[in-house]
């Protein structure tokens, strides 16, 4: 019987995996030069976490996590998002206690969603989340941070910032009131989803796409003018220092971000490229989400980056050329197999390199399957090679002569040459 994947679900299958490899590792590398630590999330978190940290009003907990009940009793969920876990841990692991740690993790995330190109129901992060910080700066880190990610991917040209502030909670909760008592003789002109917000969860109705909706939100009252003067001050900053960086940005003053815990500056990077899969980035400040789950009072602000996403931009925006390996070690009869397995073993560990096993088979079939790698070279052992102590060198993408050096100068060639590291 064959057994299907789950809907929603995806393989990550080679070549494909190498470019996510890349793109992981390129992210990683960033945050890490920035002195962000890697902390470790279970994909299993208490339902009630969620329903408190995201919010119930939202359309995360409302309809979209994977719940389950264990053989206790207990509410249990899939994770849907990153930050809610990692606060949580923050404070079990006691890592609030008068210090300013700086984390990023990654792994898939799940919410019941309706499957299309660039959002499944299993998905890949990579978050990053700092705490104990109220200043302006760390918003400026988070956004530089992903500027030069984007950057180092070749995505620049093919992505935007966009930015808003959204304030305190008692602003939004003003302009909540004022921006319902705007929509209400409204309704009828709005979308179906937004007409069940306008009772559970207004802000999101900013959102909507719907043509409808955006033209009954047209004179509708601006959260800009609902702003404390901390908050507006704050925001201010934030764009100097953008500003100050060259960091090009949109203010969107429709961006409210899709989580209740948000506060004051909140992001998105966005593209025109992936059609209705826009967002491949967002993140903010909630300064309010560590107390609401039960630790000490402590500002923070982080970003969720949506891989799945990043790497279809890569797939259609970048340049990508891809090997196998880099070198692939050929033997000449099968009596020399063992020689030139330690051949292989030693370029290897000499080079740093990916080095292909020898198999035993004919010459000319070793040397295509070397081809079809993408190999850059070719190491042949045979009787003439174990006789003389050397071993021959063939190039594969380049217009160089054969050579039979010794292993040694083999192996300090090859490690001078570089190959792909994929």
């Amino acid at each position: 019987m064959r057994h299907s994947l789950v809907r929603g679900m995806r393989d990550i299958l080679p070549p494909a995996s190498a470019r996510w490899r890349e793109v992981e590792e390129t992210v990683l590398g960033v945050l890490v030069g920035y002195g962000y630590q890697e902390i470790r999330l279970p994909l299993i978190e208490g339902t009630e976490l969620f329903q408190r940290g995201v919010g119930e009003a939202t359309d995360l907990v409302e309809k979209e996590m994977y719940s389950l009940k264990d053989r206790k009793g207990k509410d249990l969920s899939l994770r849907p998002e990153g930050t809610a876990g990692c606060v949580r841990a923050c404070i079990d692991g006691g890592l609030l206690r008068g210090r300013t740690p700086r984390l990023w993790y990654q792994g898939s995330m799940f919410r019941y969603e309706r499957p299309q190109k660039g959002r499944s129901r299993e998905f890949s992060q990579i978050g990053a989340e700092a705490f104990g910080l109220p200043g302006p700066e760390l918003d400026f880190e988070l956004v530089a941070m992903l500027a030069q990610a984007f950057a180092e991917l070749g995505l620049g040209p093919f992505l935007r910032l966009e930015i808003n502030s959204i304030g305190s909670a008692q602003d939004r909760e003003r302009y909540r009131a004022a921006l319902v008592s705007y929509l209400k003789p409204l309704a009828e002109e709005l979308d179906g989803d937004s007409r069940r917000r306008l009772d559970t969860n207004p802000l999101r109705i900013l959102d909507s796409k719907a043509e409808s909706t955006q033209r009954a939100l047209a004179h509708a009252p601006r959260l800009e003018d609902f702003l404390n003067e901390a908050a507006e001050g704050h925001f201010a900053t934030v764009r100097r220092m953008l500003d100050g960086a060259g960091i090009e940005y949109r203010v969107n003053r429709r961006l409210v971000r899709g989580l209740d815990y948000y506060n004051d500056t909140v992001f998105e990077w966005v593209t025109d490229e992936l059609g209705a899969q826009a967002q491949v980035c967002g993140g903010g400040r909630y300064d309010g989400l560590v107390a609401l789950l039960g630790g000490p009072s402590t500002p923070a602000a982080g970003f969720g980056i949506g891989l799945d996403r990043v790497v279809l931009l890569h797939e259609q925006c970048v340049a990508w050329d891809y090997a196998e390996v880099d070198v692939q070690c050929v033997v000449v009869g099968e009596e020399h197999l063992t020689r030139a397995l330690a051949v292989a073993d030693e370029l290897r560990r000499r080079t740093g390199l990916r080095v292909l096993a020898p198999a035993a088979g004919a010459v000319a079939s070793q040397l295509r399957r070397a081809d079809r790698s993408g190999a850059r070279w070719a190491v042949i052992v045979g009787g003439d090679e174990v006789e003389s102590g050397r071993i021959s060198l063939k190039w594969l993408r380049e217009r160089k002569e054969q050579t039979a050096p010794t292993v040694d100068e083999a192996a300090s060639l090859l490690a001078s040459s570089g190959g792909t590291g994929r």
